[in-house]
């Protein structure tokens, strides 16, 4: 099990603390604690794995591949968004504890702008979270001219965005480009909503760089 680079210093303290205890519990011969050491040990690095994921070649110009793991949580068009700068399509994905937490880029394209808001965090689960909760947004430009969003919520649990980009920077679809801590939510931000295919609905369950949540027809 790979784990990823993003939660270097969380998942250290958790082998350091486990080796410790579970050390203790041996020496004294409370093996039955090391056993419960062991699974909290488990349980704690397995939230920081980066399962390896091989990215659909051969797409259509313009397919969009999730950018995180987990369900479909909904699928809407709004008149107004700061990406477009006019109407667009927003597909919302939540995340729960036990999802693999790596995001990864939907598309081919060049960093744009990255704004990080702070904010509250609420429950994932509430639609009102996907609002006020502290956020980052990352704008993807791709060759085509097009600006698709990648924004990253935080959550009840989630107290830490991972975004290492800078203005600039080039990523290829499916590339890991940081994380969320715990449970969260993504959001992919799509442009002509009234053209975009969306290959998913609300309760799909996702994974990032895997499947394909919709594709934005190129001239």
């Amino acid at each position: 099990m790979l784990l990823s680079p993003y939660g270097l210093r969380e998942w250290l303290t958790i082998t350091v603390l486990a080796v410790l205890l579970g050390g203790i519990a041996a020496w004294f011969g409370l093996w039955w604690l090391t056993g419960i050491v062991l699974i909290l040990w488990l349980a704690g690095v397995a939230f920081f794995r980066d399962p390896v994921r091989r990215i659909p070649e051969d797409l259509e110009p313009g397919t969009m591949l999730s950018p995180a793991d987990g369900v479909v949580k909904s699928v809407l068009t709004v008149d107004h968004h700061e990406v477009t700068g006019g109407p667009a399509m927003v597909i919302r994905i939540f995340l729960s504890v036990l999802n693999v937490h790596i995001n990864r880029s939907p598309i081919d394209g060049e960093v744009a702008e990255i704004t990080y808001r702070p904010g509250k965090f609420l429950d994932a689960r509430k639609e009102e979270s996907a609002k006020v909760n502290e956020s980052n947004l990352v704008v993807l430009r791709m060759d085509s001219g097009d600006l698709v969003g990648v924004r990253q919520i935080s959550g009840a649990i989630a107290r830490r965005i991972v975004c290492p980009l800078q203005i600039g920077d080039r990523l290829s679809r499916g590339q890991r480009y940081g994380m969320i801590k715990f449970g969260s939510t993504t959001e992919l931000i799509l442009p002509r909503p009234h053209e975009t295919n969306i290959r998913v609905k609300p309760g799909q369950s996702v994974r990032a760089g895997v499947h394909v949540l919709a594709v934005l027809p190129q001239d």
